[in-house]
This record gives structure tokens, C-alpha cells and sequence, in this order.
């Protein structure tokens, strides 16, 4: 049985035609998928405002090897930064919840509780990690600091990672993507509370791209993972509130093979590079800026296709845009499967095969493919 029904013809050739040519010296990855709609995310509690994805690669007690987990970003009320749930999404279309997060059971600091974002990440050792930028009523009023959230594999958080210590680096996690070394693990992490509480709705300019190296046990060791490093290699991004979505501010990261950080730069519709991010010890600033306007509309999620180029897709308009690495844009697909076309799309991920993508559209939250 398979996890999505037959493409619509109206959606496919919407697609088609949204499609733009690669150029001479940029060969596309999204060129020749298409669009399958797929299984609702909405779990029984009615969590809605689907956000971050991944694929899990290895199975380890709840995890299963080819199954999506999503974090959800809103309650069933649809107040922002009000989601408590992790589901589990069966390559048969089932769903599961993975993890329900109390802000009352935490085992470690977490200010202001649970509000789940893009933010997630399953290592292979069995954790699970995700964001936290809660609110109180679903305004960015009351937005508090929240932390990273680790989990094992049996989708109980056992600590947190926040900005109580380390330097107050952990504020308003927004996205993150990992680097697995099995026994270590770095992540990466965006910030986007800096400062843009108090501003009230002006852009400041101090968004951040937070490194974390961790020790990774294994959960069967009875041992958690562990904090060894945090360091800011990404600094001074446009940041502000914003009624619709809350917080607008650096947004996806996609980690290539020779350890280019990208960034999704959201208010200045760009994509920044980090060049060394697995090993530098200092801040690179805003970064390179790679690609900047054209189809790029409020860029969010972003990957890296098995090709090299860069992946993001847009709060604007409802498209993903494909870049090359030398700033060339490939390819641009209407991908949103709802209709509502700005503000559906967040998280992307490359399926187990890497020959397609999962998305999440909050438009009529669902979980989609591009394949």
C-alpha cells in the first residue's frame, strides 16, 4: 500500500507549467518530480500547523527506518507556538504520535514551556531533538526563550538544552539540521528571539546560527546525550515579530558535503553561506550570499540535493526554488497542495531513497511528496 494516492492532473500540470529550465551550467533535481498529495498530520489531540520533518534512518525502539516524524507547531485552537506533538507518519499513510510533550513533566529548563518548531532532528543513536519556541496565547507578545528538547527513543524528553547556561545562545530555536558522527553529533541551530520581542515589530538584526557538538550515547546505555561545545557561527540576521507567523528571521539549514552551512535569510529573501561550519570557532557574520531575490520569496525550509544544489522553498508563493551552489537559479515548482499558496510550506526533507522530497503543507496539513 502506498503512502500517497495518484497525483491529480490539475495539480501535476500546475507544476509543470510552474516549472523553469535549468540553466547551461546548473542541472536540476526538482526539474523532472511532480506532486502526490498526501496523508493528513492532524493527531488525535487536533495539533495542527505541521513544521519540522525528518526521515528516521535506522530503527531504535519507536523509530522506524522509513518513517516521517513532524512536529507540530500550533494546538487544535491553532494559537502559535502551542503544539505539543510529534507524529509518526508510516510509508502505508498511517499515523502515530511519537511523543505528546507536557511543559509540566520537562526534566530541565525550558522558559516558557512547549511550542514545537522546524527545529527537529532524529540522530542514529536513538534521540530525538527539538525545538521549543513557546507561547502563551499564540501571539509573539508572550514568546518566551523555549530550548531544544531531547528525547530517546521511546518519545519521553529526558533533558533540555537551553539558554539558562551556555551563554543564553538557545533563543527561540527555529530550525536545525545535524551532522552525525554516531558517537557525535553537531547540530545546528537558528535563533530568532534575539532582540525581536521588544522591538514590537521592527527588524533587528541579530538572528543567529548556533553550532552545538554533543556526545551521543547509545539510549541503551542508560547514559543521555551531552553538551561539549556551543559556539555561534552565524550572526546578525534580520529578525522581527510578524502577526502571521510569528517570528520571521533566519529559517532553514542545509549542510552540504565539504561543510557549507546554508541559510535561509527569510526577511531578506536570500540564501547566506557558512563556509567551515563544522569546524570554525568564530562567527561568519550574514554569511556569503549565494542567491538573493528573483523566485526566492520569504525562503524557510531548506535541504541539500543529492546533485549539490540547494533546495528552499517559499512563504511568498507556495513554490520551491532549486539553487546551485554558484547562486544559479535552477528550477522553481508551485508545490503547495492546498491552494492557499503563501504561507503553507515550512519543512523539507530528502525521502530514504534521496531520489524525492517530503514536505509538510499547513495549508491543509498534510504531508506531500515531490517525487
Amino acid at each position: 500500500m502506498s503512502l500517497f494516492r495518484k497525483c491529480a492532473s490539475t495539480l501535476c500540470l500546475v507544476t509543470a507549467i510552474a516549472f523553469v529550465p535549468a540553466s547551461a551550467n546548473a542541472s536540476s533535481f526538482i526539474g523532472p518530480l511532480h506532486v502526490t498529495p498526501g496523508p493528513s498530520t492532524v493527531p488525535a489531540n487536533g495539533d495542527v500547523n505541521p513544521y519540522g520533518i525528518v526521515v528516521v534512518q535506522k530503527s531504535s525502539g519507536k523509530l522506524i527506518r522509513g518513517h516521517v516524524l513532524i512536529s507540530n507547531f500550533n494546538n487544535s485552537a491553532n494559537l502559535q507556538g502551542t503544539g505539543t506533538t510529534i507524529v509518526d507518519i508510516a510509508p502505508n499513510g498511517s499515523l502515530n504520535v511519537f511523543a505528546e510533550i507536557s511543559a509540566a513533566g520537562l526534566p530541565g529548563p525550558c522558559p516558557g514551556g512547549v511550542g514545537l518548531t522546524t527545529a527537529l532532528s532524529v540522530l542514529n543513536n536513538g534521540w530525538v531533538i527539538v525545538g521549543s519556541l513557546p507561547t502563551r496565547d499564540g501571539t509573539s507578545a508572550t514568546a518566551k526563550p523555549g530550548c531544544l528538547l531531547v528525547l530517546n527513543n521511546m518519545g519521553k524528553v529526558v533533558e533540555t538544552f537551553s539558554g539558562v547556561k551556555w551563554n543564553a545562545n538557545i533563543n527561540g530555536p527555529w530550525d536545525m539540521t545535524a551532522l552525525d558522527f554516531g558517537n557525535f553529533a553537531e547540530l545546528f541551530v537558528t535563533n530568532v528571539l534575539n532582540g525581536t520581542v521588544a522591538a514590537n515589530g521592527s527588524v533587528v538584526h541579530r538572528g543567529t546560527v548556533v553550532r552545538i557538538i554533543i556526545s551521543v550515547p547509545t539510549p541503551s546505555s542508560g547514559k543521555m546525550p551531552q553538551e561539549l561545545l556551543r559556539t555561534v557561527v552565524g550572526s546578525g540576521f534580520a529578525e522581527r515579530t510578524d502577526p502571521a507567523a510569528l517570528v520571521l528571521g533566519p529559517t532553514g539549514l542545509g549542510l552540504s558535503e565539504d561543510g557549507t552551512l546554508y541559510v535561509a535569510d527569510t526577511l531578506n529573501n536570500r540564501i547566506a553561506s557558512i563556509h567551515d561550519a563544522v569546524l570554525r570557532l568564530s562567527s561568519a557574520g550574514t554569511g556569503h550570499t549565494v542567491s538573493m531575490g528573483s523566485h526566492l520569496n520569504q525562503p524557510l525550509g531548506v535541504t541539500v540535493a543529492p546533485n549539490g544544489n540547494i533546495l528552499t522553498v517559499n512563504a511568498g508563493d507556495g513554490n520551491i526554488v532549486e539553487i546551485s551552489p554558484s547562486g544559479s537559479q535552477a528550477a522553481v515548482k508551485t508545490i503547495d497542495t492546498s491552494g492557499a499558496g503563501a504561507g503553507t510550506l515550512f519543512g523539507i526533507v530528502l525521502t530514504l531513497d534521496r531520489k524525492g522530497l517530503y514536505f509538510v503543507d499547513d495549508g491543509d496539513n498534510t504531508l506531500d511528496l515531490l517525487h
